[in-house]
């Protein structure tokens, strides 16, 4: 049976997979909101300020000497790196295999493990804090291939939007559940900040090991259609294979054009995020306080806005809803530009707005692109979509350390952004989707 075949399956079988595979996004979300978003840059940051005896000096890591204040952008840039290799070729061997169940097992199961060992980064250990980051994200973006691939294998064309989107949203969820418990220990009087930190980063391992249980026991693994008979053989064909994807681009060049216009939109989308809080500290004046708020704010109401979007989608069609939400980015950051200093309510309008927009955004992006991929290689081609995913927070990063090194001015840093979302929107209203659909071999959906 093909991979992507769902007819044969019965609808109650199905909705027990999307069930489970929901999940996924509730366990891992974590690692991104309480690790990523809130407190292990800052906690690297001061260890590595500590070791390196205050701002001036420098820290050792890998052969390489690092300020203190460029150490955890370092650690991530490394990880990034080592995901845009080691992502293409865990997407292939699970095409290989069909052992997608248990790869998402290794791969969460290894994040979760660095993750917990969060615990133990104290004193000087900065180094081991990048050790453990590097491995926890590589793992988490290998794990997000296998994951993303089984979409195409557990819903039928006309599903996906509204799976996708309940997955994303319900990752959202999971993130604002784990990152209020955790800031509510934060601000307690009764623990060591310290403590308080390394607990949290360590209660992401605990959160993602235990909730990845469920999808692995609620999915299951299609065989592929030509299994190798030894791990040696199946790793080997997965390296082909790989070869294959990216000489084969070429035949699907509408397949392409659609993630060249994610790469460009999702690269601001990305960037938005990651910028926000320091446009808030640097140039509004903004406390802590105001930005963690906004922060929980954002993760509860991208919940329902992934939900909302999806709903959309199924009433306006999946490509004219990503178009709409394109164009709400590109009022929020032009908006962005005029807010005002120590303005707390217009901070909180637009982490509102882009609550709204973020998760659908990204949810209707996925089920597209689950559309216009060939049956069969589901996971390897969900790596050149990952990798795109990563490789934009590279651009956004050059963009804005280009803009600000010409101007000074974080307000033209933030209304540079605009034009990732200008050409996206370009580059999607040309893509012909439904050729793009049918020229992979997949069935048209009834609303595109």
């Amino acid at each position: 049976m093909s991979t992507s075949v769902v007819a044969e399956d019965p609808p109650q079988a199905r909705k027990r997979e999307q069930r489970g595979w929901y999940w996924y996004d509730f366990a891992n979300s974590g690692f991104q909101s309480t690790v990523i978003t809130v407190f292990l840059g800052p906690y690297l940051t001061t260890l590595a300020e500590n070791a390196a005896g205050g701002t001036g000096g420098f820290v050792g890591f890998l052969g390489f000497d690092f300020r203190p204040s460029a150490y955890f952008p370092a650690i991530v840039s490394i990880s990034v790196v080592l995901q845009i290799l080691i992502m293409p070729v865990a997407g292939a061997l699970a095409d290989h295999t069909g052992r997608k169940k248990e790869l998402l097992a290794l791969f969460a199961y290894l994040g979760a493990a660095a993750t917990l060992g969060f615990y133990f980064v104290s004193g000087g250990a900065y180094a081991l804090g990048g050790v453990l980051f590097i491995v926890a994200n590589v793992a988490f973006g290998a794990a997000m291939v296998v994951y993303n691939s089984f979409l195409p294998q557990i819903a039928a064309p006309d599903e996906r939007d509204a799976v996708s989107s309940r997955g994303w949203g319900f990752g959202y969820l999971g993130g604002f559940v784990l990152l209020a418990v955790n800031l509510y220990l934060y601000q307690s009087s009764g623990i060591d900040e310290g403590m308080a930190v390394r607990i949290s980063l360590a209660s992401a391992g605990l959160w993602w090991a235990v909730f990845t249980v469920i999808p692995l026991l609620r999915l299951r693994n299609r065989l592929p259609a030509t299994p190798e008979a030894t791990t040696r053989q199946a790793v080997g064909g997965s390296f082909r294979q790989l070869g294959r994807t990216i000489a084969g681009l070429r035949r699907y060049p509408r397949s392409l054009l659609f993630l060249l216009a994610y790469l460009i939109y999702n690269d601001g989308v990305q960037t938005v995020i990651s910028f926000s809080a320091t446009y808030a500290d640097k140039e509004l004046g903004l406390g802590k306080e105001v930005q963690i708020t906004a922060i929980l704010m954002v993760q509860f109401v991208a919940f329902g806005g992934a939900l909302l979007l999806g709903w959309l989608a199924s009433r306006l069609g999946t490509k004219r809803t990503v178009l709409t939400s394109l164009v709400l980015w590109t009022a929020v950051v032009a908006v962005a530009y005029f807010l005002e200093k120590g303005a707390e309510v217009q901070f909180y309008a637009i982490a509102f707005l882009i609550a709204i927009v973020l998760g659908g955004t990204q949810a209707l992006s996925r089920s597209l692109y689950s559309l216009v991929i060939p049956a069969g290689r589901e996971a390897e081609y969900f790596s050149l979509f990952e990798i795109s995913d990563k490789g934009s927070a590279l651009l956004g990063s050059f963009t804005l350390a280009l803009a600000l090194q010409l101007t000074d001015s974080y307000r033209l840093a933030i209304l540079s952004l605009v034009i990732f979302f200008v050409a996206g929107f370009v580059l999607l209203a040309l893509v012909n989707l439904p050729r793009a659909i049918r020229e992979a071999g997949n069935e048209v959906p009834a609303r595109i």
